[in-house]
């Protein structure tokens, strides 16, 4: 795999909000859009004929300061979907690695890191706030996106190889001689 560079990356992202500040040297950040509490029951079985996707509870954002251009959302601890103003579309050759701002983890919350291929749209993140108390402002940098060149062949590309029959070992050969 080849890293690729932000520029590169940028141009498969849609809705980049402000490329000075989100596009770096080999990462893109991804920025908050809108969140919602999870609804404390999904269902997940081995088939999928009972799969039930947790629901999901807007949070509305809450003006700070009468002078603030945008709201903030209070968040308490727990388990929390973002939806994210970006969009990513791949080609197949590429495969995308999303994994929390810094800034982030040191604030107290966190989202699993995950790769991705084809395409999102919009990117949603799995936010856990670990702290008693996170705020997050609209079109805060909450993740950022490292791009991926995918080298090898076109299975491998694809995500599979097919396992080349194995020759038997010399030792075999011969007992299968003398038979």
């Amino acid at each position: 795999m080849q890293l690729l560079p932000g520029k590169v990356a940028a141009a498969r992202i849609a809705g980049i909000l402000h490329p000075k500040y989100q596009v770096h040297g080999y990462s893109v950040h991804l920025t908050a859009r809108k969140i919602s509490a999870v609804d404390p029951t999904g269902q997940i079985d081995f088939g999928g004929s009972e799969y039930v996707a947790a629901g999901r509870m807007e949070v509305a954002p809450q003006r700070l300061r009468l002078e603030d251009r945008y709201q903030w959302w209070d968040l308490g601890r727990g388990s929390y979907f973002v939806e994210c103003n970006e969009t990513l579309n791949l080609a197949e050759d590429e495969i995308a690695l999303i994994e929390p701002e810094d800034r982030l983890l040191r604030a107290g919350a966190s989202h699993v890191a995950s790769f991705v291929r084809g395409h999102l749209a919009p990117v949603e993140l799995l936010l856990e706030v670990s702290t008693a108390r996170l705020r997050v402002k609209e079109n805060a940098r909450l993740a950022r996106v490292r791009l991926f060149r995918i080298t090898g062949d076109q299975e491998t590309i694809r995500g599979f190889r097919t396992p080349k029959p194995q020759k038997p070992k010399r030792t075999e050969r011969k007992k299968a001689a003398r038979r």
